[in-house]
């Protein structure tokens, strides 16, 4: 029998993170609703940080037609690996808007996001930590973006 589990320490406000993970949380907060997202109103920023120091911000993008759009985090890794080429990404911190109010816990990224942040993490043969949280502050912290998708299909599989 195989068993999979996934440890997250948890915080309940931003006060609670250290001085850099508060940064980086932070401005992936100020950055939250400056997507593009008419249809579902959905609104998420994602900030990471590369080894030099620098932090890369993306927003959802969404489009009329909806596989077109884009993820917030998937944007950032873009943005990232062009901008510091070479760097490492260190960790990602993703902040989520919802109209509805159903959500009060951090979300964690699609299929889709697991994937692309599995892969930058083999890419560069270092984990990504990921950082999140919601607008008010509460905040699940995941030391490797690999944990949220164990079984993944990687490019040795191919």
């Amino acid at each position: 029998m195989k068993k999979i589990e996934i440890t997250l320490d948890t915080y309940d406000a931003l006060a609670s993170l250290n001085d850099s993970d508060q940064g980086l949380v932070r401005a992936a907060i100020q950055r939250l609703g400056s997507g593009h997202a008419p249809y579902s109103n959905f609104h998420v920023s994602a900030a990471c940080r590369t080894e030099d120091g620098q932090i890369w911000i993306g927003t959802n993008q969404e489009n009329a037609s909806f596989p077109v759009g884009i993820c917030a985090e998937r944007v950032a890794l873009s943005v990232a690996n062009m901008q510091a080429p070479g760097q490492s990404v260190l960790e990602m911190a993703i902040v989520y808007r919802d109209p509805s109010h159903r959500h009060h816990e951090p979300l964690a990224p699609c299929g889709m996001c697991r994937q692309a942040l599995s892969e930058q993490s083999q890419r560069q043969n270092s984990p990504v930590r990921l950082l999140l949280a919601n607008e008010k502050g509460a905040t699940w912290v995941c030391a490797d973006a690999n944990a949220l998708l164990p079984l993944s299909f990687s490019l040795k599989d191919l």
